[in-house]
């Protein structure tokens, strides 16, 4: 907790000046217990996080709680993250790619439970009847539900580059897998997703 606190605080101070230090380096020094190091990763990388969260849930709280667990889960496992091409990005985004997984299964779940329960009889809100016009969250949610029904492997491809907007060779090194095979993946997925969407 203390580590925690001090992150907060470091993240508070402005980086030094001088020449930015790479991604490699700085995980290294926050390996080493150096937590404005780990703070400049978060400034650097949060909002790309929080992004690629957002387009995995289409949810900002969950966006939000998921970029918060993947830098928690970063600051744990800081002598394991392998950087690709020195990014942290890749590996922060296959972090918050398995929790956002997690975080699905979580909500059906949930939402199962709930039509379990008897609904009362309630009369409808303004707000409910705003909500149901917001068409560009919709056709968020449609994507998702899209990319979700893919295949594994194709799903995987297409959360790291179409949605996470990783290049196929940072994928590919996510992934353990030729970059080719990778490409092979996302022109499958863009080619299932197109036939999905026009469906709906």
């Amino acid at each position: 907790m203390r580590a925690l606190d001090g992150l907060r605080r470091a993240m508070d101070d402005p980086p030094p000046g001088g020449t930015p230090a790479t991604d490699t380096e700085l995980w290294n020094r926050a390996a080493e217990g150096d937590e404005s190091s780990f703070a400049e990763l978060f400034q650097r990388h949060a909002e790309a996080v929080w992004n690629h969260a957002y387009r995995l849930t289409g949810s900002w709280a969950a966006a939000e709680d998921l970029t918060s667990s993947a830098f928690l889960t970063a600051w744990r496992k800081c002598g394991e993250l392998r950087l690709v091409h020195d990014s942290a990005r890749p590996w922060l985004y296959a972090v918050a790619g398995n929790l956002a997984r997690t975080h699905a299964r979580g909500e059906r779940r949930r939402l199962r439970l709930l039509h379990r329960v008897p609904r009362a009889d309630v009369q409808g809100d303004h707000a409910d009847d705003v909500t149901d016009r917001l068409t560009g969250e919709d056709r968020v949610r449609q994507v998702l539900a899209a990319v979700r029904r893919l295949p594994n492997a194709e799903r995987r491809a297409a959360e790291l580059c179409l949605l996470g907007e990783l290049t196929a060779a940072e994928a590919a090194a996510v992934l353990d897998l030729a970059e080719s095979s990778v490409r092979s993946q996302i022109s499958r997925a863009r080619s299932r997703l197109r036939t999905m969407l026009e469906e709906s």
